[in-house]
């Protein structure tokens, strides 16, 4: 593959050459990783800025709706818009129906909108574990808005916040106790949260759930990055498109003002400081599914399962073998 010819035609905003780079990156295949690498770092310091907007919420609140409407209506105004959609792989399987972009089926032929649904295959955190690199790919490729949609909703999915500058929580009214279900874990790290399908019938519900969650937001401890009145919580109804236009709104005001006070780019240094010290983590654990240290560590879990070892000075033995002596913490 010319790497040369590939990046410059994602920078040209060529979109089957963007997919063709995102399949790329995915990719496992040692020799399809160094060239994913070399494309990264020759696209590394394009001039291109998007904002990146992640987006969580509870099964069946209708994330794909809303983006498609949301998408829609910015593509409108002109800009061009990025869907980075990650479908739950099957863990008997390791399938993924990937059916994000046949929900969103105006918004997959609006021609400023790229749609690429992404199997999380065994990643937790609701992202597939390249969707960061993808980000990159359609940064790189001249789009103005990059949507990060998770699987779902969870305590493990604040990770999309290490990748996006703004963090949206997508919720359905009268959802129960749906306050404790999300917990303070994903509930600090939301920017905005959405009341969705506040049309209808349930208007005033989406409304009265609204309020609730306003309430509950003013308890958390101030964050250094939000002005007044962030984080706050709106209704939206994506069916009739309502709602939708403030929501953007309060998310450029959101992001101005955090560039105006350094906090949009401090972020983002804070980000690839993370994803550096992942990516350690990440490369660190592949090594022990090589030779040699697969077949020591295979020989240590036997006599972990005998019980001539305990599993914690199995450990130990084996990463003072291999990784030098470990320092007690």
């Amino acid at each position: 593959m010319d790497i040369e010819d590939l990046a410059e035609r994602i920078l040209a905003g060529e979109r089957r050459a963007l997919a063709r780079a995102i399949t790329l990156v995915e990719s496992g295949r040692a020799d399809h990783r160094a060239q994913a690498r070399a494309l990264i770092e020759r696209l590394h310091g394009h001039e291109n800025v998007a904002l990146r907007v992640g987006l969580s919420g509870t099964p069946g609140v209708g994330k794909s709706t809303f983006i498609e409407a949301f998408g829609m209506m910015l593509t409108g105004q002109g800009l061009k818009v990025a869907v980075l959609a990650v479908d739950p792989s099957s863990a008997r399987s390791g399938g993924s129906i990937l059916g994000d972009k046949t929900r969103m089926e105006r918004l997959s032929r609006d021609r400023n909108a790229f749609i690429r649904p992404s199997p999380s295959q065994s990643h937790l955190g609701g992202v597939a574990r390249r969707t960061r690199e993808a980000i990159d790919l359609c940064e790189a490729a001249g789009f103005d808005v990059i949507l990060i949609e998770t699987v779902g909703v969870g305590q493990s999915e604040t990770v999309v916040a290490e990748m996006s500058d703004l963090f949206l929580l997508l919720l359905a009214p009268a959802g129960g106790d749906e306050l404790q279900g999300v917990k303070r874990g994903i509930m600090e790290t939301a920017d905005i949260i959405l009341i969705n399908m506040a049309d209808g019938d349930l208007k005033a519900t989406a409304t009265r759930t609204c309020a609730d969650y306003a309430g509950a937001l003013r308890l958390l401890r101030k964050r250094a990055q939000d002005p007044e009145g962030f984080p706050k919580a709106l209704t939206v109804s994506a069916v009739e498109e309502n709602g939708l236009d403030r929501a953007w709104d309060e998310m450029t005001a959101l992001s101005d003002w955090r560039r105006e006070a350094g906090h949009f780019e401090a972020r983002r240094a804070a980000q690839a400081r993370y994803w550096f010290e992942a990516e350690v983590r990440e490369g660190l654990l592949a090594r022990l599914r090589r030779e040699p240290v697969k077949g020591a560590m295979a020989a240590l879990a036997h006599q972990v399962e005998d019980g001539e070892i305990s599993a914690a000075a199995a450990a130990e033995e084996l990463l003072e073998t291999y990784l030098g002596e470990v320092p007690q913490v």
